[in-house]
């Protein structure tokens, strides 16, 4: 079990770190020039596309899930009538958002005060970076498909080549081209059509062989159809929660001004960093899961649950040691303005020990994604954001300031690890019996 876990694990977390770690460069760009407004402008707008982009999430999430099991009762035409549905959402999904764009940032930017300069450069970069929505929701329909299938291999090598793209257009645009967060925003759109085609290009490749003709009424089956929506609502509804909390992040400290702007993205970008590298276990044990569903096996679905937690808090106490030891160094990287370098050392505290406290819900969100727990998923979320984040920033922050923003965020991803870990039983375990 613990070869399959690390078969699917390892190429998980190579590709996961390269999301996170493009972000990152293209913070440390952007954090080496002149302004400071550039980044909290790519702080912003980052948020914004998260809201969008994690709302969407679904597309990956429920693909993968509902892929697995069908691999698991080894029904291959279900599984490719179910990437056609993803991606048919995905293609309605992306024209509606670059119809609505200007309404989306116009809502966003009066929910955000942040800054007359920065709000400018969001927006450039915003209304660029949106032509990438129909090639990025599409890549996370063939991510989830991949994953389902146990192909931890293809997404990897979709999702690097994608992010090396993306470096190599943002130092074209930013370094020779002389452009700011408008040349970070278009390398985005470039590198995703192209990722996006390297992605049909793997989709080909795994077909070959596979005499399966589609079924075009059993793609649009109003009953498949149905649960492939319930689910994925589920997860929208979980995933929206989720992006609240964060957007709601960033929205205080752009309150708080450019500095805690500054050096809170920084952190967060570490956050990111951590979650992405985590969850390469989370997306082992989701494939699995729903694997061992499909197939009824409640021995090796038991087996996946507790060996993944081993490795996914092991990778996590490591990520803390790294953090610890290495904080100034690696706060650096992303920036050579000394007050926000030393703002950041302050509140770095909270991503060191972040890790292994975030693990538990990491790994859990991926277990009950392959067991089709959705419903779960969404009440533990709703009510962990609603109990203890709001309630817990608005008694803290009047009193301990940014801290206080931290310690609610911390306080949320503790308390939704706890709450997943008694809903398991009755929610996944019960699944199999």
């Amino acid at each position: 079990m613990n070869r399959r876990i690390l078969k699917l694990a390892v190429p998980n977390i190579i590709s996961n770190l390269s999301v996170p770690l493009l972000s990152s460069v293209d913070t440390a760009l952007v954090g080496h020039l002149e302004q400071i407004s550039y980044l909290g402008a790519i702080a912003v707008g980052g948020m914004i596309f998260n809201f969008i982009y994690w709302g969407f999430g679904f597309l990956r999430m429920g693909t993968t899930g509902l892929t697995a099991q069908a691999y698991g009762s080894n029904n291959f035409r279900e599984s490719l009538h179910i990437l056609l549905r993803a991606l048919l959402v995905a293609a309605a999904s992306s024209v509606l958002l670059i119809i609505s764009q200007y309404i989306i940032s116009g809502v966003s930017f009066w929910l955000i005060d942040a800054g007359t300069d920065v709000e400018k450069y969001a927006g450039i970069y915003f209304h660029i970076r949106i032509y990438a929505a129909p090639a990025t929701l599409a890549m996370y329909a063939l991510n989830g498909w991949f994953l389902g299938r146990q192909n931890a291999r293809d997404p990897m090598i979709m999702t690097i080549v994608t992010n090396i793209l993306n470096v190599a257009f943002n130092l074209f645009f930013l370094k020779i081209m002389g452009m700011h967060v408008d040349g970070v925003a278009l390398g985005t759109v470039c590198a995703s059509y192209l990722g996006l085609i390297l992605g049909a290009f793997l989709v080909w490749r795994s077909l070959r062989g596979n005499k399966v003709r589609i079924d075009k009424r059993a793609v649009l089956r109003w009953q498949e159809v149905k649960k492939f929506y319930k689910l994925n609502f589920d997860i929208f509804i979980r995933t929206l929660a989720l992006i609240f909390a964060f957007s709601f992040f960033t929205a205080k400290s752009a309150e708080a001004g450019e500095l805690i702007l500054a050096a809170n993205a920084i952190l967060m970008n570490l956050w990111t960093i951590m979650s992405y590298g985590i969850d390469g276990f989370a997306f082992a044990g989701e494939s699995l899961t729903g694997r061992y569903v499909g197939a009824g096996d409640r021995k090796n679905l038991l087996r996946v649950i507790r060996y993944s937690f081993f490795w996914g808090i092991g990778f996590g106490t490591i990520l803390v040691l790294i953090y610890w030891i290495f904080d100034k160094p690696i706060l650096s990287v992303f920036t050579d303005k000394t007050d926000v370098l030393q703002l950041a050392l302050i509140y770095m505290p909270w991503t060191i020990i972040a890790p292994v406290i975030n693990s538990f819900c990491y790994i859990w969100d991926g277990i009950f994604i392959g067991a089709t727990a959705s419903s779960a998923m969404r009440n533990a979320m709703i009510v962990n954001l609603l109990l203890f984040f709001l309630p817990l920033y608005y008694v803290l922050e009047p009193v301990i300031g940014n801290h206080g923003l931290w310690l609610a965020l911390t306080v949320f991803m503790l308390s939704r690890g706890i709450l997943l870990s008694f809903l398991a039983r009755k929610h996944v375990l019960l699944r199999v019996v």
